[in-house]
């Protein structure tokens, strides 16, 4: 239970890192984010799927929640006590 946050520390250092590296930084304007259509989802559902609560971190005036279950991690941002967006981590 303990490697989650190293595991979750490890992939954001490297998504910077790959992030510098890119031409373009993000969707560019005008144009929408496209996901995969199970990548995206949102706390209650996965609450409701027996995802546990594994770490919450205040990011600005946002938390960043990480939750888990076996083997499947998601990252969910609050963004008010009843909207959050969670997207998958592996």
């Amino acid at each position: 239970m303990q490697r989650l946050p190293l595991a979750v520390a490890l992939l954001l250092a490297a998504s910077g890192v790959s992030a510098q590296e890119a031409d373009t930084l993000g969707t560019p304007l005008g144009h929408k984010e496209v996901t995969p259509p199970a990548a995206q989802t949102s706390m209650g559902d996965l609450l409701s799927k027996g995802y546990q609560i594994k770490a919450a971190i205040p990011n600005g005036s946002k938390f960043v929640v990480f939750m888990q279950k076996d083997q499947s991690a998601y990252a969910c941002e609050m963004q008010s006590l009843t909207a959050s967006r969670c997207g998958t981590l592996n």
